[in-house]
């Protein structure tokens, strides 16, 4: 049977390290900043931050999609188990099948039995009694149903935190070409003043 743990440490998401303009106005102040002399600049930034974002979302996908294969498998190992505990003072012999290879399954009788060995990863395997097998499989089953729950908290964080990235470099986008614009009518107008004044 196998026992299901995880060696790999949970990816915990943390919040960005700059907060992102959330209106056109916000948009002046944050660029006012002394960090932040260019458009340019702080879009390159932000794309950085958003590959992170992305280089992250894509670790915890992987490790999502592990501790969903491995929690059925603690569940059917924890159900034997317990199976095995009501009939181990029984001469009752359990007939089942277990998995010999990728979808070839074979035919086995177990007798009554008071111990079990648990496979433990990297082709280790420890025999335990029936209670602590129980236990460590429970065990396990809880820290890998909290696992998920904090994989899939930690994925919509890093989904919001890239859309909101995605956002703010299209605003600060948007905000230089303004300023761009905005710059050119003024020198356009400048010359156009001083044209006049020289007839």
């Amino acid at each position: 049977m196998s026992m299901g743990t995880s060696s790999s440490p949970t990816c915990h998401a943390s919040p960005s390290p700059c907060c992102p303009p959330r209106s056109q106005e916000d948009v002046d102040t944050f660029m006012g900043k002394e960090d932040n002399a260019s458009a340019q600049d702080v879009i390159k930034r932000l794309d950085e931050q958003l590959n992170k974002y992305k280089f992250m979302e894509v670790h915890l996908q992987a490790r999502r999609k592990k501790l969903k294969s491995q929690i059925p498998d603690i569940k059917s190992s924890l159900q034997i188990v317990k199976e095995m505990k009501t009939r181990k003072d029984t001469s009752e012999v359990i007939e089942t099948r277990f998995l010999l290879s990728d979808q070839v399954y074979m035919q086995a009788n177990i007798p009554p039995t008071d111990r079990v060995c648990l496979w433990l990863g990297a082709n280790v395997m420890l025999e335990y009694g029936l209670e602590d097998a129980e236990g460590l499989l429970s065990k396990n089953l809880g820290n890998a149903t909290k696992n998920l729950t904090q994989v899939e908290h930690d994925l919509d964080f890093l989904r919001n935190q890239c859309t909101t990235t995605e956002v703010t470099m299209a605003r600060i986008y948007n905000w230089d070409v303004k300023r761009r614009r905005a710059q050119k009518a003024a020198a356009e107008d400048k010359s156009k003043g001083q044209g006049k004044e020289e007839k």
